[in-house]
């Protein structure tokens, strides 16, 4: 039996297996198993119709033991979804269902200082270091024996997703980023902004201090909540899709990892030597070479680029859309059939 013959086969059934996830899973529509320019159409579905994962799972991987949902049939091809800050993979419970009833196997892990992720040793520098971030996942592929896979991030997520295909290339097959370009340094960070773009800052520079360490620790529920608020202005969620997120801001290292992240990137925190090298080549705004898409909504009210101050930025396969209609920074919760479509497109691009 020819090598084509097997793929064909494998995505018959799979498409049929779409279909009966997306009955089982409630979605609005009947087109999940219709294709276009060889992608599959991924169905309409009501933000917030799905509220949980299967039992999440552990695995040690580099410096943690990573805890993260999965969903869909483990021969399919990778997706692994990677949240922001101060959200969790929540965000993503309405586009796993998507992507795993296309055929994908979907990866959602928790980042380092979140959920269930832990650090194996009390020893290790609790750094949110961006590239140590990235470096957690490239570690959880190895651990999963993942080759390579499909990225798709928003805000600490796609910064993540951005570093890995700059550094890591050919690991990454595609690409799905929200806010477009992310990637940036301490050179960079040291740089004045005009007063608007610093005022959008405000709590870079609340964390660069003690009281605001203290009061980020005594108050993170209600900061990540406000957060939420002013980032996505028209995006009405309701108390019980904020807990479920907030649940994993009690992780131990959580306040460590949010407080150094932000002090780095003024350069007022030290990083890990052993990534010097890295953090050379990142500072140089390296060109991404993978095919991607990027992606933003017309109501993010936290800080973002002008999607044509980062589009010459990737050099392979590129798209860049507009959400319209009220959403914002939380794009991929806000409206997850048009991400999991993303997610779809690029990765039969």
């Amino acid at each position: 039996m020819s090598t084509s013959f097997n793929r064909q086969r494998r995505r018959f059934f799979g498409l049929a297996a779409g279909i009966a996830a997306a009955t089982k899973f409630g979605f609005a529509g009947s087109a999940s198993a219709q294709t276009k320019g060889g992608a599959a159409q991924i169905p309409a579905i009501k933000p917030g119709t799905n509220t949980s994962f299967a039992p999440l799972k552990q695995v040690e991987a580099g410096v943690l033991n990573v805890g993260y949902a999965e969903a869909g049939p483990a021969g399919g091809p990778v997706v692994i979804l990677l949240h922001g800050w101060p959200y969790d993979i929540y965000s993503y419970a309405d586009v796993a269902p998507l992507l795993a009833a296309a055929g994908y196997r979907v990866i959602i892990p928790y980042l380092r200082g979140y959920g269930s992720t832990t650090f194996r040793s009390a020893e290790t520098m609790r750094s949110g270091q961006p590239v140590a971030v990235s470096a957690d996942i490239i570690a959880l592929m190895d651990a999963l024996k993942i080759e390579k896979a499909v990225l798709g991030g928003y805000d600490w997520g796609a910064r993540t997703a951005n570093i890995m295909a700059a550094l890591w290339p050919e690991r990454v097959k595609a690409m799905v980023s929200v806010s477009g370009y992310l990637i940036g340094s301490q050179q960079a960070g040291r740089m004045p902004l005009p007063p608007k773009a610093e005022l959008e800052w405000w709590y870079q520079f609340y964390f660069s201090t003690e009281r605001g360490r203290a009061g980020y620790d005594k108050y993170r529920h209600d900061f990540a909540k406000l957060i939420w608020q002013l980032a996505s202005p028209k995006w009405h969620f309701d108390d019980a899709t904020f807990e479920r997120s907030a649940a994993a801001f009690n992780n131990a290292d959580h306040v460590d990892i949010v407080i150094h992240n932000y002090r780095w990137r003024l350069g007022l925190a030290e990083g890990e030597a052993k990534f010097d090298e890295f953090e050379k080549k990142l500072a140089q705004a390296p060109v991404i070479s993978v095919p991607t898409i990027t992606m933003e909504g017309d109501a993010n009210g936290a800080p973002h680029p002008e999607p044509s101050a980062y589009a010459k930025k990737f050099s392979g396969k590129y798209e860049h859309r507009l959400l319209t209609g009220g959403i914002g920074h939380n794009l991929p919760q806000e409206a997850p059939q048009a991400f999991a479509q993303a997610i779809v497109d690029i990765a039969n691009g």
